[in-house]
């Protein structure tokens, strides 16, 4: 269904030449692409000068407020699981090293 090759696009194309006239399908073209055009140009007022989607307008000052106070929270959290990851691994490796010298002694 969704492999169109040359000759069933012909076919398809002449029976648009055959069903709405060839005085009509300039003006359909035309209307097609103002209507591309005009989609174009509300898609582009959505995007910022460089292309890309706009950000939502956030008042500077909530930004600069939330930022300190969210940073140190996480940077504290990370610290935390570092510390607990750290004497995970310490306390796994003194297992295995003691375990090692069982092994060793047997």
């Amino acid at each position: 269904m969704g492999n169109l090759g040359v000759p069933e696009l012909l076919i398809i194309a002449g029976v648009i030449i055959l069903l709405f006239g060839a005085r009509k399908l300039p003006e359909m073209a035309r209307s097609l692409g103002k209507s591309a055009k005009a989609f174009k140009e509300e898609t582009k007022g959505l995007r910022g000068d460089d292309g890309t989607p706009e950000k939502p307008a956030v008042a500077p000052a909530v930004v600069e407020q939330q930022l300190p106070e969210a940073k140190p929270a996480a940077e504290a959290n990370l610290a935390e699981q570092n510390a607990a990851l750290a004497a995970e691994l310490a306390e796994t490796k003194r297992k295995l090293a003691e375990e090692q010298q069982q092994k060793n002694a047997s």
